[in-house]
């Protein structure tokens, strides 16, 4: 007897397009459901503003894509609500375009270090474990440093992923300096031939000078065994938290020079318009999105799919 098929699993962009259209804001409704009229009047341009507020899409943001629209809809270029959801996904789309940029491992560069920050929740060390799953299917080798040593488990978190993955995971003792940890691990991926190097830093309020300086002592030490390193700093943020997550962007930034960004639980709230407001403010790499639990969850941002997602009819 033949052996059945095996179930064919969807990919990552039809799943991503069913989790956020599962929430009830304005981004994963067709306009129709707003603007049940024929045509478009100042009132629903009134409305559309509130609603990219309402959705975290940001002041900044709101007002750059309001402008456009209320010069298009004084020059009689907006008559239908087709006109103008056509419009919003264009000027919306034109925010998220330039943040467009995959995580890059140049093969000149071993071990690629990545510093993994961010707040408490957000999600980070899931995403180390979601990453080093990633890499390691395109062929990579990987190490995790464990950086956390404050939080309770949070050692034990990593190592559960490093087993997962079959991915070493460097580690010393509870209250251990994490810059001591980041330095003993790049010298360990690099006699081993390590082709990533993925540090765990303990989640902090981006209101915590003290730990936002012992970041910056994480940086300069990596520094120490490559003054280009680390050669990706990336922010988690939870898409859940609305506005606070460009807050966090714009201070992690400000304290250690982020080079990318992730955003997390996209499939956990309705408010995925912090997306916009993010690439608004810092108009910075956004790498990865994640859209649930599972490993597969995490992908490359790609704007114009995460268009046709929010705006799918």
């Amino acid at each position: 007897m033949s052996r059945p098929a095996a179930v064919r699993q969807p990919g990552f962009l039809t799943r991503m397009r069913a989790r956020l259209n599962k929430g009830d804001s304005w981004l994963t409704y067709d306009l129709r459901n707003l603007l049940p009229g024929d045509t478009v009047d100042q009132d629903a341009l009134d409305e559309i503003e509130t609603q990219l507020l309402l959705a975290d899409v940001g002041v900044e943001a709101t007002r750059r894509v309001m402008d456009r629209l209320q010069t298009l809809y004084d020059g009689g270029a907006l008559r239908t609500p087709r006109d103008l959801g056509k419009a919003l996904r264009e000027h919306l789309g034109a925010l998220l375009t330039p943040c467009e940029g995959p995580l890059e491992i140049p093969e000149h560069t071993r071990p690629f270090v990545i510093l993994m920050v961010g707040v408490n929740g957000a999600g980070k060390t899931t995403t180390i474990g979601k990453l080093a799953h990633k890499l390691r299917d395109e062929g990579l080798s990987v190490m995790l440093a464990a950086g956390d040593t404050f939080r309770a488990a949070a050692v034990e978190q990593l190592q559960d992923w490093g087993a997962r993955n079959e991915v070493p995971v460097i580690a010393q003792g509870s209250g251990a300096d994490p810059a001591s940890v980041a330095y003993d691990a790049y010298a360990a991926a690099k006699a081993r031939g390590t082709d990533v190097l993925i540090v765990d830093t303990a989640g902090r309020l981006h209101t915590q000078g003290n730990l936002m300086e012992e970041l910056k002592k994480v940086r300069r030490v990596i520094a120490k065994h490559d003054p280009y390193a680390p050669h990706e700093v990336m922010l988690v943020v939870d898409a859940t938290t609305g506005g606070n997550a460009l807050q966090q962007a714009v201070q992690f930034h400000e304290a250690v020079g982020l080079t990318g960004i992730t955003v997390t639980k996209l499939d956990g709230s309705a408010r995925g318009g912090v997306v916009f407001a993010i690439a608004e403010r810092l108009a910075l790499p956004i790498r990865f999105i994640g859209v649930g639990e599972g490993v597969e969850d995490l992908g490359p941002f790609q704007a114009e799919a995460f268009m046709d997602a929010m705006f799918r009819e």
